[in-house]
Protein backbone atom coordinates (compact mmCIF):
# COMPACT_ATOMS: atom_id res chain seq x y z
CA UNK A 1 0.00 0.00 0.00
CA UNK A 2 1.34 3.79 -0.29
CA UNK A 3 1.70 5.80 3.00
CA UNK A 4 3.33 9.03 3.87
CA UNK A 5 6.90 8.20 5.35
CA UNK A 6 9.56 10.17 7.10
CA UNK A 7 12.55 10.50 5.74
CA UNK A 8 14.57 12.92 7.95
CA UNK A 9 14.05 16.75 8.63
CA UNK A 10 11.62 18.71 6.59
CA UNK A 11 11.56 15.63 4.09
CA UNK A 12 8.38 13.10 3.86
CA UNK A 13 7.68 10.62 0.43
CA UNK A 14 4.77 9.28 -0.52
CA UNK A 15 6.15 5.04 -0.56
CA UNK A 16 4.90 1.47 -0.50
CA UNK A 17 5.11 -0.19 2.91
CA UNK A 18 3.64 -3.29 3.80
CA UNK A 19 0.04 -4.04 3.82
CA UNK A 20 -0.94 -4.12 7.40
CA UNK A 21 -2.63 -7.54 8.83
CA UNK A 22 -4.57 -8.44 11.49
CA UNK A 23 -2.23 -9.08 14.38
CA UNK A 24 -4.24 -10.37 17.27
CA UNK A 25 -7.81 -10.85 17.97
CA UNK A 26 -9.27 -7.79 18.72
CA UNK A 27 -8.06 -6.10 15.57
CA UNK A 28 -9.46 -4.75 12.95
CA UNK A 29 -8.05 -3.49 9.17
CA UNK A 30 -9.91 -0.17 8.17
CA UNK A 31 -9.77 1.30 4.69
CA UNK A 32 -8.74 5.10 5.08
CA UNK A 33 -10.67 7.44 3.66
CA UNK A 34 -9.64 10.64 5.29
CA UNK A 35 -6.46 11.53 7.07
CA UNK A 36 -5.45 14.94 8.52
CA UNK A 37 -2.02 16.38 8.65
CA UNK A 38 -1.55 17.75 12.27
CA UNK A 39 0.49 20.23 14.02
CA UNK A 40 2.02 17.41 16.15
CA UNK A 41 3.04 15.87 13.16
CA UNK A 42 5.00 18.96 12.04
CA UNK A 43 7.51 18.39 15.66
CA UNK A 44 8.93 15.17 13.93
CA UNK A 45 8.64 16.80 10.08
CA UNK A 46 11.26 19.84 11.35
CA UNK A 47 13.51 17.11 12.99
CA UNK A 48 12.47 18.30 16.50
CA UNK A 49 11.91 15.19 18.10
CA UNK A 50 13.91 11.54 18.48
CA UNK A 51 11.97 10.51 15.36
CA UNK A 52 13.85 7.96 12.63
CA UNK A 53 13.57 7.42 9.47
CA UNK A 54 10.95 5.29 8.00
CA UNK A 55 8.03 6.09 10.34
CA UNK A 56 4.46 6.54 8.64
CA UNK A 57 2.82 9.18 9.74
CA UNK A 58 -0.94 10.09 10.70
CA UNK A 59 -2.89 9.74 13.72
CA UNK A 60 -5.91 11.14 12.82
CA UNK A 61 -7.76 8.87 10.95
CA UNK A 62 -10.99 7.83 10.10
CA UNK A 63 -12.37 4.87 7.00
CA UNK A 64 -14.49 1.81 6.65
CA UNK A 65 -13.40 -1.87 8.71
CA UNK A 66 -12.24 -4.19 5.93
CA UNK A 67 -11.30 -7.26 8.12
CA UNK A 68 -12.62 -8.03 11.64
CA UNK A 69 -10.49 -10.35 14.22
CA UNK A 70 -12.06 -13.46 15.41
CA UNK A 71 -12.52 -11.97 19.22
CA UNK A 72 -14.02 -8.34 18.35
CA UNK A 73 -17.41 -8.23 19.33
CA UNK A 74 -19.27 -4.40 18.19
CA UNK A 75 -17.46 -3.71 15.03
CA UNK A 76 -18.33 -5.29 11.82
CA UNK A 77 -16.81 -5.48 8.29
CA UNK A 78 -18.32 -2.16 6.73
CA UNK A 79 -18.52 0.11 9.82
CA UNK A 80 -17.26 4.02 9.22
CA UNK A 81 -15.27 4.39 11.99
CA UNK A 82 -13.00 6.77 13.27
CA UNK A 83 -9.87 6.24 15.57
CA UNK A 84 -8.79 8.25 18.32
CA UNK A 85 -5.27 9.14 17.63
CA UNK A 86 -4.63 7.76 21.13
CA UNK A 87 -4.30 4.14 21.16
CA UNK A 88 -5.44 2.35 24.68
CA UNK A 89 -6.23 -0.65 25.83
CA UNK A 90 -9.48 -0.71 27.99
CA UNK A 91 -8.85 -2.60 30.84
CA UNK A 92 -5.89 -0.97 32.70
CA UNK A 93 -5.97 1.34 35.56
CA UNK A 94 -5.82 4.43 33.51
CA UNK A 95 -7.83 3.30 31.21
CA UNK A 96 -10.55 2.61 33.47
CA UNK A 97 -10.03 5.98 35.31
CA UNK A 98 -10.80 7.67 32.00
CA UNK A 99 -7.36 8.71 31.33
CA UNK A 100 -7.13 6.79 28.09
CA UNK A 101 -4.19 9.36 26.69
CA UNK A 102 -1.89 7.17 29.64
CA UNK A 103 -2.52 3.58 28.98
CA UNK A 104 -0.04 1.56 30.42
CA UNK A 105 -0.98 -1.49 28.72
CA UNK A 106 0.02 -0.54 24.47
CA UNK A 107 3.51 1.02 25.14
CA UNK A 108 5.36 -0.35 27.76
CA UNK A 109 7.59 1.31 29.67
CA UNK A 110 5.67 4.86 28.68
CA UNK A 111 2.32 5.80 29.84
CA UNK A 112 0.33 6.20 26.31
CA UNK A 113 0.51 4.97 22.76
CA UNK A 114 -0.21 6.68 19.74
CA UNK A 115 -0.59 5.97 15.84
CA UNK A 116 2.27 7.26 13.61
CA UNK A 117 4.38 9.18 16.51
CA UNK A 118 7.60 9.13 18.07
CA UNK A 119 8.30 7.31 21.33
CA UNK A 120 4.19 6.59 21.21
CA UNK A 121 4.48 2.49 20.20
CA UNK A 122 4.85 0.41 17.21
CA UNK A 123 1.77 1.38 15.65
CA UNK A 124 1.96 2.39 12.27
CA UNK A 125 0.29 5.67 11.08
CA UNK A 126 -2.77 6.24 9.02
CA UNK A 127 -1.50 8.23 6.54
CA UNK A 128 -1.87 5.52 4.55
CA UNK A 129 -4.33 3.42 2.10
CA UNK A 130 -5.02 1.11 5.12
CA UNK A 131 -4.31 1.21 9.21
CA UNK A 132 -4.49 -1.91 11.79
CA UNK A 133 -6.35 -0.84 14.88
CA UNK A 134 -5.64 -3.16 18.14
CA UNK A 135 -8.04 -3.44 20.54
CA UNK A 136 -10.84 -2.13 17.77
CA UNK A 137 -13.87 -2.59 20.27
CA UNK A 138 -11.93 0.13 22.50
CA UNK A 139 -10.47 2.35 19.76
CA UNK A 140 -13.49 2.79 17.32
CA UNK A 141 -16.12 5.61 17.25
CA UNK A 142 -18.88 4.21 14.79
CA UNK A 143 -19.97 6.66 12.56
CA UNK A 144 -23.15 6.89 10.70
CA UNK A 145 -23.11 5.24 7.44
CA UNK A 146 -22.05 7.44 4.23
CA UNK A 147 -20.34 10.03 3.54
CA UNK A 148 -21.81 12.71 4.94
CA UNK A 149 -19.67 14.91 7.81
CA UNK A 150 -16.69 13.20 6.51
CA UNK A 151 -14.34 16.25 7.22
CA UNK A 152 -16.34 17.09 10.40
CA UNK A 153 -15.81 13.25 11.91
CA UNK A 154 -11.83 13.65 10.90
CA UNK A 155 -11.73 15.89 13.29
CA UNK A 156 -12.92 13.57 16.11
CA UNK A 157 -9.62 11.69 15.52
CA UNK A 158 -7.64 14.43 17.60
CA UNK A 159 -8.19 18.25 17.25
CA UNK A 160 -12.15 18.31 18.11
CA UNK A 161 -11.09 16.19 21.16
CA UNK A 162 -8.32 17.92 22.38
CA UNK A 163 -9.30 21.61 21.99
CA UNK A 164 -12.61 20.74 24.31
CA UNK A 165 -10.14 19.13 26.82
CA UNK A 166 -8.25 22.33 26.36
CA UNK A 167 -11.26 24.11 27.96
CA UNK A 168 -11.81 21.24 30.13
CA UNK A 169 -8.63 21.82 31.93
CA UNK A 170 -8.98 25.14 31.77
CA UNK A 171 -12.50 24.69 33.60
CA UNK A 172 -14.21 27.17 31.29
CA UNK A 173 -17.52 27.88 32.58
CA UNK A 174 -21.16 29.77 30.78
CA UNK A 175 -19.95 33.76 30.99
CA UNK A 176 -16.18 33.33 31.50
CA UNK A 177 -13.23 35.28 29.23
CA UNK A 178 -11.03 32.96 27.87
CA UNK A 179 -7.23 33.46 26.31
CA UNK A 180 -6.00 31.49 23.51
CA UNK A 181 -2.82 31.61 23.23
CA UNK A 182 -1.63 30.04 19.03
CA UNK A 183 -4.52 29.92 16.58
CA UNK A 184 -3.63 26.66 14.74
CA UNK A 185 -5.55 24.03 13.95
CA UNK A 186 -5.94 22.73 17.84
CA UNK A 187 -6.10 26.52 19.17
CA UNK A 188 -9.14 27.55 16.65
CA UNK A 189 -10.75 23.96 18.20
CA UNK A 190 -10.30 24.86 21.79
CA UNK A 191 -11.64 28.80 21.26
CA UNK A 192 -14.78 27.28 19.23
CA UNK A 193 -15.16 24.74 22.27
CA UNK A 194 -14.86 27.70 24.61
CA UNK A 195 -17.69 29.39 22.74
CA UNK A 196 -19.52 25.77 22.96
CA UNK A 197 -19.74 25.77 26.51
CA UNK A 198 -20.67 29.33 26.91
CA UNK A 199 -17.59 31.60 27.04
CA UNK A 200 -18.80 35.47 27.23
CA UNK A 201 -15.70 36.34 25.49
CA UNK A 202 -12.76 34.20 23.48
CA UNK A 203 -9.41 36.07 22.66
CA UNK A 204 -7.47 34.11 19.98
CA UNK A 205 -3.65 35.02 19.95
CA UNK A 206 -0.99 34.54 16.80
CA UNK A 207 0.62 36.73 14.43
CA UNK A 208 -1.21 34.60 11.11
CA UNK A 209 -4.02 36.63 9.51
CA UNK A 210 -5.67 33.77 7.80
CA UNK A 211 -5.48 32.12 10.91
CA UNK A 212 -6.57 35.08 12.78
CA UNK A 213 -9.46 35.68 10.56
CA UNK A 214 -10.77 31.95 11.02
CA UNK A 215 -10.71 32.67 14.81
CA UNK A 216 -12.72 35.75 13.66
CA UNK A 217 -15.31 34.27 11.61
CA UNK A 218 -16.54 31.85 14.49
CA UNK A 219 -17.14 34.91 17.03
CA UNK A 220 -13.62 34.77 18.64
CA UNK A 221 -11.34 38.26 19.33
CA UNK A 222 -8.30 38.25 17.40
CA UNK A 223 -5.53 39.16 19.09
CA UNK A 224 -2.26 40.10 16.97
CA UNK A 225 1.07 39.63 18.67
CA UNK A 226 2.87 41.19 15.93
CA UNK A 227 1.30 44.59 16.59
CA UNK A 228 2.22 44.69 19.95
CA UNK A 229 2.48 42.73 23.74
CA UNK A 230 -0.64 40.43 23.38
CA UNK A 231 -0.93 40.71 27.38
CA UNK A 232 -1.02 44.25 27.61
CA UNK A 233 -4.23 43.95 24.18
CA UNK A 234 -6.17 41.31 26.37
CA UNK A 235 -5.63 43.38 29.46
CA UNK A 236 -6.97 46.74 27.06
CA UNK A 237 -10.08 44.78 26.45
CA UNK A 238 -10.78 43.36 29.96
CA UNK A 239 -10.82 46.65 32.26
CA UNK A 240 -6.98 46.10 33.44
CA UNK A 241 -8.44 42.34 34.89
CA UNK A 242 -7.13 39.69 32.19
CA UNK A 243 -9.14 36.74 31.30
CA UNK A 244 -10.47 34.48 34.02
CA UNK A 245 -8.90 31.38 32.34
CA UNK A 246 -6.02 30.90 29.64
CA UNK A 247 -5.14 27.81 27.52
CA UNK A 248 -1.52 27.60 25.49
CA UNK A 249 -2.19 25.60 21.95
CA UNK A 250 1.38 26.45 21.03
CA UNK A 251 3.97 24.67 22.71
CA UNK A 252 7.51 24.35 23.13
CA UNK A 253 8.48 25.93 19.66
CA UNK A 254 6.76 29.12 20.96
CA UNK A 255 8.07 32.47 19.42
CA UNK A 256 8.33 36.19 20.13
CA UNK A 257 7.15 39.08 17.35
CA UNK A 258 10.27 38.67 16.05
CA UNK A 259 10.74 35.20 15.60
CA UNK A 260 13.15 33.94 18.41
CA UNK A 261 12.28 30.85 19.87
CA UNK A 262 11.60 31.12 23.39
CA UNK A 263 10.02 27.93 24.53
CA UNK A 264 8.31 28.81 27.79
CA UNK A 265 6.86 32.59 25.93
CA UNK A 266 3.32 31.17 25.92
CA UNK A 267 3.02 29.77 29.43
CA UNK A 268 4.83 33.35 31.05
CA UNK A 269 2.32 35.29 28.99
CA UNK A 270 -0.35 33.57 30.23
CA UNK A 271 0.72 33.79 33.86
CA UNK A 272 0.33 37.62 33.25
CA UNK A 273 -2.70 37.40 31.25
CA UNK A 274 -5.36 35.11 33.58
CA UNK A 275 -6.72 37.40 36.67
CA UNK A 276 -5.96 36.02 40.07
CA UNK A 277 -7.13 32.31 40.89
CA UNK A 278 -7.67 31.65 37.41
CA UNK A 279 -6.86 28.24 35.50
CA UNK A 280 -4.57 27.29 32.66
CA UNK A 281 -5.15 24.96 30.24
CA UNK A 282 -2.17 23.47 28.52
CA UNK A 283 -2.73 20.81 25.17
CA UNK A 284 0.12 22.61 23.12
CA UNK A 285 3.40 19.66 23.26
CA UNK A 286 5.81 20.15 25.55
CA UNK A 287 8.74 17.31 25.22
CA UNK A 288 11.44 15.98 27.68
CA UNK A 289 14.21 16.16 24.93
CA UNK A 290 14.01 18.58 22.02
CA UNK A 291 17.06 17.96 19.58
CA UNK A 292 16.83 21.49 18.11
CA UNK A 293 16.39 23.61 21.42
CA UNK A 294 17.93 27.17 21.36
CA UNK A 295 19.97 26.43 24.55
CA UNK A 296 21.23 23.37 26.59
CA UNK A 297 18.42 23.72 29.19
CA UNK A 298 15.67 23.45 26.64
CA UNK A 299 17.24 20.40 25.20
CA UNK A 300 16.54 18.61 27.59
CA UNK A 301 12.92 19.78 28.51
CA UNK A 302 13.78 22.65 31.31
CA UNK A 303 12.34 25.84 30.79
CA UNK A 304 12.12 29.16 32.72
CA UNK A 305 8.72 29.39 33.93
CA UNK A 306 7.32 32.56 36.08
CA UNK A 307 6.44 29.74 39.30
CA UNK A 308 6.63 32.74 41.47
CA UNK A 309 4.02 34.91 39.80
CA UNK A 310 1.75 31.63 38.94
CA UNK A 311 2.10 30.82 42.78
CA UNK A 312 1.37 34.33 43.96
CA UNK A 313 -1.62 34.82 41.38
CA UNK A 314 -3.20 31.56 42.94
CA UNK A 315 -3.34 29.99 39.42
CA UNK A 316 -3.53 26.54 38.63
CA UNK A 317 -2.89 24.40 35.55
CA UNK A 318 -4.09 21.68 33.89
CA UNK A 319 -1.93 19.59 31.14
CA UNK A 320 -1.61 16.91 28.92
CA UNK A 321 -2.68 15.11 25.83
CA UNK A 322 -6.43 14.58 25.45
CA UNK A 323 -8.12 11.79 26.20
CA UNK A 324 -10.19 11.87 23.07
CA UNK A 325 -13.08 8.96 24.28
CA UNK A 326 -13.69 10.84 27.07
CA UNK A 327 -15.42 13.65 25.01
CA UNK A 328 -15.49 12.03 21.06
CA UNK A 329 -19.28 10.51 21.51
CA UNK A 330 -20.50 13.35 22.39
CA UNK A 331 -19.32 16.05 20.15
CA UNK A 332 -20.07 13.36 16.96
CA UNK A 333 -23.60 13.42 18.25
CA UNK A 334 -22.94 16.95 18.64
CA UNK A 335 -22.27 17.28 15.11
CA UNK A 336 -25.15 15.20 13.47
CA UNK A 337 -27.15 17.54 15.50
CA UNK A 338 -26.20 20.41 13.61
CA UNK A 339 -24.36 21.86 16.99
CA UNK A 340 -20.88 21.60 16.03
CA UNK A 341 -19.32 21.69 12.99
CA UNK A 342 -15.27 21.58 13.61
CA UNK A 343 -14.78 21.26 9.56
CA UNK A 344 -14.54 25.01 9.14
CA UNK A 345 -11.04 24.60 9.70
CA UNK A 346 -10.30 22.66 6.46
CA UNK A 347 -8.67 24.35 4.12
CA UNK A 348 -7.67 21.39 1.80
CA UNK A 349 -8.77 18.47 0.66
CA UNK A 350 -5.95 16.81 -1.00
CA UNK A 351 -5.26 12.98 -2.53
CA UNK A 352 -2.27 11.27 -0.96
CA UNK A 353 0.35 11.90 -3.18
CA UNK A 354 0.08 15.25 -2.17
CA UNK A 355 1.14 14.57 1.03
CA UNK A 356 5.06 16.08 0.10
CA UNK A 357 4.02 19.44 -1.01
CA UNK A 358 0.92 20.05 1.68
CA UNK A 359 3.40 19.53 4.76
CA UNK A 360 6.11 22.15 2.95
CA UNK A 361 3.20 24.95 2.91
CA UNK A 362 1.18 23.96 5.84
CA UNK A 363 4.93 24.05 7.89
CA UNK A 364 5.35 27.70 6.49
CA UNK A 365 1.66 28.64 8.10
CA UNK A 366 1.22 29.07 4.13
CA UNK A 367 -2.37 31.32 3.63
CA UNK A 368 -5.15 28.49 2.56
CA UNK A 369 -3.17 25.46 4.36
CA UNK A 370 -4.69 26.13 7.82
CA UNK A 371 -5.67 22.19 7.84
CA UNK A 372 -5.23 19.70 5.38
CA UNK A 373 -7.28 16.21 5.04
CA UNK A 374 -5.52 13.89 2.66
CA UNK A 375 -7.57 11.35 0.47
CA UNK A 376 -5.97 7.97 0.00
CA UNK A 377 -9.10 7.07 -2.68
CA UNK A 378 -8.64 10.47 -4.36
CA UNK A 379 -7.34 10.33 -7.17
CA UNK A 380 -3.67 12.44 -7.86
Amino acid sequence: MRAVVYRGPHEVAVEQVDDPRLEAPTDVVVRITSTAICGSDLHMYEGRTGAEPGIVFGHENLGIVEEVGSGVAGIRQGDRVCMPFNVACGFCATCLAGDTAFCLTVNPGFAGGAYGYVSMGPYRGGQAEYLRVPFADFNCLRLPPGTEHEDDFAMLADIFPTGYHATQLAEVSPGETVAVFGAGPVGLMAAYSALIRGAARVFVVDRVPSRLQLAQQIGATPVDFSQGSAVDQIKDQTDGVGTDQGIDAVGYQATVAQGEEQPAVVLNDLVQTVRPTGTLGVVGLYLPQDPGAPDEDAAQGHLLFTVGKFFEKGLRMGTGQANVKAYNRQLRDMIIAGRARPSFVVSQQLPLDDAPDAYERFDRREEGYSKVVLKPGQAA
